[in-house]
């Protein structure tokens, strides 16, 4: 067997030590979050007043729309309807309901009325009025002491995320069952908040990407990275912002994060990087940006379709997000190399020079002798005979191919995502068997000596003294290789996060929260100044609860919210994912597949103080811009706004 690439070394190839790196002082770091946390408090108290008081009163329209909103929820409670026909036709899931009735005037009180029954079903059902305070409270205190272990799991005891989180879920599994037999509290329906497509999801991609980097060596996986690797470390950090941006618009965050997140670990261990932040950084905040883009990009914009009254088309709500997303990608790349410019820009004396390197081809001495180095290895490589050439594609790399183009145009056509990842994974696993089987070479178990020399087999009697005829050796299975690779505590970690999220709202402190919050805008949300507080508190919400919840909530609370107000919910809670690394999934997946190989760097307190300025800047410049150019009517059609305001 020939051996595999050596890993890139730039300490050893230019013969001397990289220099120290100068210790951040504690204003550097937490500056830029304390300024844009504070400037973000005083745009909202000039534009709506410290107390409120600037808000603007409900206009006509606004009555209007709560006037028909009334009226439709009443005319459908009205409406007579069959018990099992309905389950027959809806279920529980939402997908089943028939958006195409709508297109008819005549049924759109029928769909109305099949939508406000799945939205009963579906979205967060209020028990709060079943706790009493101290359910309420004890249980809020139990999820917010678990949220700050989540947070922060290096403070306590070494359990990891995993474990902290399924031992949470667990922990509040236990106490409502306390609180229901005490009288505190309601029926904790733990199974109902397990949202089992995203595992599925995950499995399905995890068992993809185990079979994309281990099928052969110089495969896809291995020309992904090179694709992305350079000399240069600016470079390196822009191939990755600009394929995680793309790539999550395209298909989704998590399924991208997933699959590259090993492509970047690898990246820094190959190039033995001094900080990894920056790379892990520009893979999970442009994937949590990039996925704004499309109504296919993350769960909740998926979610956020089937849950909106009016139709929202893909080619509308792209149009709708293209300028705010761009504005966003170029805020959080020039935040990238300005925060980060000592990493990715060795030897510059300052941002000027910065500019000068990326724009006009400058470079200096570090940088040339790392790029040096880089291209001396590759060529060493190239040239030595021990190494095979991978820079082909083999049959095996190009059936790789064929099964991801086929899992895109599914996922592109509509099919199950979650039954397609993992259909896709089955199929890389026959593959993968039929070429172990067939095609790669056997192990070889023969013993040598301290010469070199092979030892004979060693012979094995019976009983009585006959020899032993050696059995073939039978090839190790999938299941005791590949299957043992899939990163459960991953699934575990998801799992124990919605239990306590379930939990945690069913006490309606998040809705209480929000409504108390919003004040005089929550009639208005995103109407004038009131959009820049509203998306505050989604960003805030989207971060306790989690932005799916959130959605959710939204969608009960306000059954027939406008196409241009739901746009606005997606955006801020999207984009909200880039404040803490609970904010998004996407986050929790790059830290983990971090950890996998030793890289703890990626941790709450590192990513915030880029998170947070980067995430403040981004949603209030996009949702500024949203604000101002949009398509999208901000009245609901189906419900009559659009008509009474003519």
């Amino acid at each position: 067997v020939k051996p595999r690439m050596m890993i890139y070394d730039e300490e050893s190839t230019t013969g001397k030590a990289a220099a120290p790196v100068k210790q951040t002082s504690s204003l550097r770091k937490w500056g830029p979050a304390m300024f844009a946390v504070f400037g973000v408090l005083a745009l909202n108290a000039a534009l709506l007043g410290p107390t409120g008081s600037k808000v603007p009163a409900l206009t006509e329209r606004h009555l209007t729309s709560q006037r028909l909103a009334e009226e439709r929820t009443a005319a459908v409670l009205a409406m007579d309807f069959d018990e099992e026909s309905d389950r027959k036709v809806m279920g529980r899931n939402l997908n089943k309901l028939d958006r195409s009735l709508a297109a008819d005037e005549d049924n759109v009180m029928e769909y109305t009325r099949r939508r406000h029954r799945m939205l009963g079903d579906y979205t967060h059902v209020d028990v709060s009025g079943e706790f009493t305070q101290f359910g309420k409270l004890s249980t809020t205190v139990i999820y917010f002491a678990y949220w700050v272990f989540l947070m922060f799991p290096n403070w306590f005891l070494p359990i990891g995320r995993p474990g902290i989180a399924l031992g949470g879920g667990l922990t509040m599994v236990v106490y409502r069952f306390i609180l229901l037999s005490t009288g505190h509290g309601p029926v904790f329906d733990a199974e109902k908040v397990i949202i089992m497509e995203p595992l599925f999801l995950l499995f399905g991609l995890m068992l993809t990407t185990i079979y994309l980097e281990k099928m052969e060596r110089g495969g896809l996986f291995d020309k992904l990275r090179d694709s992305l690797d350079d000399g240069c470390r600016w470079k390196r950090s822009a191939k990755i912002m600009i394929m995680s941006t793309l790539g999550s618009a395209a298909v989704m965050n998590d399924s991208i994060v997933l699959i590259f997140s090993a492509v970047v670990v690898d990246l820094n261990v190959r190039h033995k990087v001094d900080n990894s932040m920056p790379y892990m950084l520009s893979l999970a905040t442009t994937a949590n940006i990039g996925s704004a883009l499309t109504l296919t990009g993350n769960p909740q914009n998926i979610l956020i379709v089937s849950l909106a009254y009016d139709d929202i088309g893909w080619v509308e709500f792209a149009t709708n997000m293209l300028l705010p997303v761009l504005s966003a990608s170029i805020i959080n790349s020039c935040m990238m190399f300005v925060y980060y410019s000592a990493e990715l820009f060795p030897g510059s004396s300052g941002h000027f020079e910065n500019l000068g390197i990326m724009f006009a081809g400058k470079k200096t001495p570090e940088m040339i002798a790392e790029e040096n180095a880089y291209l001396a290895k590759l060529a060493a490589v190239k040239d030595d005979s021990q190494f095979e050439d991978t820079s082909g594609w083999t049959i095996w790399s190009k059936l790789q191919i064929v099964v991801c183009l086929l899992f895109l145009i599914c996922f592109a056509s509509g099919l199950d995502v979650c039954v397609t990842s993992i259909t896709a994974g089955a199929v890389l696993m026959v593959i993968a068997a039929y070429k172990r089987q067939h095609y790669d070479p056997k192990p070889d178990s023969t013993e040598y000596d301290a010469d070199g020399n092979a030892l004979p087999a060693k012979k094995v009697y019976d009983t009585n003294g006959n020899e032993i005829e050696p059995e073939e050796e039978e090839l190790v299975t999938e299941s005791e290789t590949t299957l043992t690779e899939v990163d459960y505590g991953l699934l575990m970690l998801f799992i124990g996060q919605f239990l306590l999220i379930g939990s945690f709202d069913d006490t309606g402190v998040p809705q209480s929260f929000f409504n108390a919050s919003m004040g005089g805008c929550a009639d208005q949300m995103v109407e004038g100044a009131c959009v820049y507080w509203f998306v505050m508190i989604i960003t805030i919400l989207s971060n306790i609860a989690s932005n799916v919840p959130v959605v959710q909530m939204l969608a009960a609370t306000f059954p027939y919210a406008s196409p241009y107000e739901w746009l606005q919910v997606s955006y801020s809670a999207t984009i909200a994912g880039n404040l803490t690394m609970l904010g998004s999934a996407a986050n929790m997946i790059v830290a983990f597949q971090a950890a996998k190989v030793g890289d703890r760097t990626f941790t709450s307190e590192r990513h915030a103080p880029f998170g947070i300025p980067s995430c403040l800047l981004c949603l209030y410049t996009g949702t500024f811009i949203l604000a101002s150019v949009h398509f999208s009517p901000e009245c609901s059609v189906r419900l009559g706004e659009c008509n009474a305001q003519q």
